[in-house]
């Protein structure tokens, strides 16, 4: 009987390693001889250091060094030329590069000693002065400075051009709302702070254990700024205790090690605290204003999106935030607006869905607003703008089953019952309330490389440099292996987060399986064909007159269907051939012509109930399905798990989340997870469904796979904000839906 991987709820083949502690992360690996680092961080937004001593801190017993901008070694990094792979435009931020201090937190000492007792504590006694500057931190304050960034972004679509005349139609449309949106600062806050180990090695080679999502992207950083060899550095990044986009940049804990241990050629750590990580990678704070103009009977006839966001001083950071109202309703007068206002923090980063996570809950709230102003069932007034194509440049899908999301969402909801009027169910004290909302993200396949080792056993390996953050990257890559070749799932090792592995794309925007997955798939196939030419070859072969097309490679032998007569083990090929393995190395990328015809998106259809206290204004989420198109599903387990975190995520966006400025004082207050609210487990309903429609996709990818890790937070914190409207009557519009708004 052969076995079949994909599309099953395989579960995770390094979930062993993980909850027995066998799985090690960048601040975990053993090291000898190994010195620790501490931080230590600004207590200004703007200005510059007029004196830093520290005297005290290297009279202490067991302290190695003391750096700062006065000490530290010179670098390659002070010509300005290098750059990580998703930098923004402007000029990345250099750690103790001179005396200048652009954001509150800013490193600028490292305190290094034989343990990291005696680091914190020597940190603790480097006493800085500062002349303190006027900084700008507050958006809504600044607002009339914001600018169209005069450079895009790398991989960031810029805002469709306009349709129509828009303010011509919106002027003559018979109904019309206008509206704005805020919504709040927001900080990662994976499970695993950020960590580099730097293991110093004879003649100045360098294993960096580094907390990552590309180990060959802080690899090109590293070499880049330090002026050394690519074969001098090697990046580690096995597991990865989450990150959420945070980890696509290398921050700057790698480059404070890896200055240390060059320097002081002796192996280095530095772990940032929680509050160190509060000091960069964020959601930016964004406004949002939104015009809808309408006939009565639903249809738009013009839409207005803009959006402004708060960026640093140094880099123009950049979301697409207004492009998904185009891309998900076809008004025929439309308009699209970006824009930045510099501010004195560190620049934002990519979280979770970047953009669409912000740009969705505006138009989809929007959207809710009007139903409820033409009396329209939201659901139906999304029928009614329904579009078969991408209305930002008028490319059709490769495939879109949002229909099929609203309608299969919809049944499993039960949103036919749902009572229009808001504030109209009720149980006891609680009013209930039901929302919904759409989703949308990229549908991306990028250039990725692979090898697959193929050894007696049967024994498959196969390796990538990619990561997996918690995703389920080597599970995904285990399953299509082994489906490939016919081996048992147990009997595959699968090797990532290593820059000397195959080339890999960071792992982020959703794109990680559709790629790695693709390249997997082919150095397999490059074995397979390798395998069939040995076991025809044999003597007396029993597949001599056979075709690969009519073979299938299943419990480790290769045979022909219906006839168990006519197969090879493959071992036996092997053995005969006298090789020790076959070996395969393939590189896949994404069809230049299809990319350029079709537009390539995930869609969801989310549904949300909430109960709320009336008289506390306390608000829970108790009920939610999302139905997700997302092309090939390949393994029910993982990719449920994925969307589910999302939902989760869209949760603490929509009640919990939020990073708290003092402006006074040009810096966050809650930089803790005690008073950085996040969702627990009484928050989370144990009701979350996630709903696979079926969706098949021979354009998007090779597998025909879309990615599921965005996707499951884009449209959650509408949904839920719409829920909440139909629940009380009262609209929030400024994230998160808190006790004192609803009160």
């Amino acid at each position: 009987m052969s076995m079949t991987y994909l599309g099953k709820a395989v579960s995770r083949v390094d979930g062993p390693a993980k909850v027995t502690g066998a799985a090690r992360y960048a601040g975990e690996f053993p090291v000898p001889e190994l010195t620790y680092g501490v931080v230590v961080s600004s207590t200004i937004a703007r200005g510059k250091i007029t004196r830093i001593d520290s005297a005290a801190a290297l009279g202490v017993p067991g302290v190695v060094q003391v750096f700062t901008h006065e000490n530290r070694p010179h670098t390659a990094y002070l010509n300005r030329s290098w750059r990580d792979e998703v930098a923004p435009p402007g000029a990345p931020f250099r750690p103790l590069y001179d005396a200048e201090i652009h954001f509150s937190a800013q490193p600028v000492a490292l305190v290094v000693a034989e343990d990291f007792e005696t680091a914190r504590y020597a940190a603790s006694l480097v006493r800085v002065e500062y002349e303190q500057g006027p900084h700008t931190t507050d958006l809504e304050r600044e607002r009339g400075t914001a600018y169209v960034p005069p450079k895009k972004r790398n991989g960031i679509a810029p805002p469709p051009d306009p349709r129509g005349n828009a303010v011509e139609a919106l002027a003559a449309a018979p109904r019309k709302i206008a509206r704005q949106y805020v919504s709040p600062f927001e900080h990662h806050n994976p499970m695993e702070p950020f960590a580099t180990t730097v293991l110093w090695q004879d003649a100045g080679r360098l294993t960096v254990f580094d907390k990552t999502q590309g180990v060959q992207n802080v690899q090109s950083y590293i070499t880049s700024v330090f002026g050394l060899k690519a074969a001098n550095v090697q990046v580690i990044s096995p597991f990865v205790g989450g990150a959420f986009g945070s980890g696509l940049r290398p921050q700057y804990q790698v480059f404070l090690a890896v200055m240390a241990a060059t320097e002081l050629e002796r192996s280095v750590r530095v772990t940032l605290t929680r509050q160190q990580m509060f000091s960069f990678s964020y959601r930016p704070n964004t406004i949002q204003a939104i015009s809808l103009g309408a006939r009565p009977d639903g249809k738009l006839l013009a839409l207005t999106h803009e959006a402004i966001g708060n960026t640093s001083q140094h880099e123009d950071y950049q979301e697409t935030v207004v492009n998904w109202s185009g891309l998900l309703y076809g008004a025929e007068n439309a308009s699209f607006i970006y824009k930045l206002v510099k501010t004195d923090w560190a620049s934002p980063a990519d979280m979770r869905a970047p953009g669409a996570t912000l740009g969705v809950f505006a138009i989809e709230t929007a959207i809710d607003e009007l139903a409820y102003e033409l009396s329209l069932d939201p659901l139906a007034l999304r029928l009614a703008n329904y579009t078969e194509r991408d209305e930002n440049d008028g490319k059709p899908f490769t495939s879109k089953e949002l229909r099929a999301c609203y309608q299969q969402g919809a049944e499993r909801f039960g949103w036919s019952k749902r009572n229009p009027a808001p504030r109209s169910m009720t149980e006891g004290r609680e009013l209930i309330g039901w929302g919904m909302a759409t989703g949308a993200w990229e549908a991306l396949h990028m250039k990725a490389a692979a090898r697959a080792t193929l050894r007696a056993g049967p024994m498959l390996e196969v390796a990538s440099a990619t990561a997996d953050i918690g995703t389920g990257t080597y599970t995904i890559m285990a399953q299509i292996a082994a489906e490939t070749l016919g081996v048992p799932i147990e009997a595959v090792s699968v090797k990532l987060g290593d820059s000397s592995l195959p080339k890999s794309p960071i792992e982020g925007g959703s794109w990680t399986a559709a790629s790695i997955g693709a390249a997997v798939q082919a150095a397999c196939e490059t074995v397979r064909g390798k395998l069939f030419k040995l076991a025809r070859g044999l003597e007396n072969s029993p597949l001599a007159n056979a075709d690969i097309e009519h073979v299938e490679f299943a419990d480790g032998t290769i045979r022909l269907p219906g006839d168990p007569s006519r197969s090879v083990p493959i071992d036996r090929a092997l053995a005969a051939a006298g090789t020790e393995a076959l070996e395969a190395e393939e590189t896949v990328g994404p069809g230049l012509i299809s990319s350029r015809r079709f537009s390539r998106n995930t869609h969801s259809a989310v549904f949300a109930e909430v109960r709320v206290d009336e008289e506390l204004g306390i608000a829970r989420v108790t009920r939610v399905v999302n139905a997700v198109a997302a092309g090939r599903i390949l393994n029910l387990k993982t990719g449920g798990s994925q969307v589910m975190g999302g939902v989760v995520m869209g949760i603490g966006m929509a009640l919990h989340e939020e990073t708290m400025p003092d402006h006074a004082l040009g810096r966050f207050m809650n930089h803790n997870l005690a008073e950085y609210h996040i969702p627990v487990h009484a928050d989370i309903p144990a009701a979350i469904e996630v709903i696979f429609v079926e969706e098949h996709d021979p354009e998007v990818s090779p597998l025909g796979v879309k990615g599921l890790g965005e996707i499951g937070i884009v449209g959650t914190a509408a949904a839920i904000g719409n829920a909440i409207y139909h629940a009380t009557g009262k609209r929030v519009r400024d994230l998160p839906i808190t006790i004192d708004k609803l009160l």
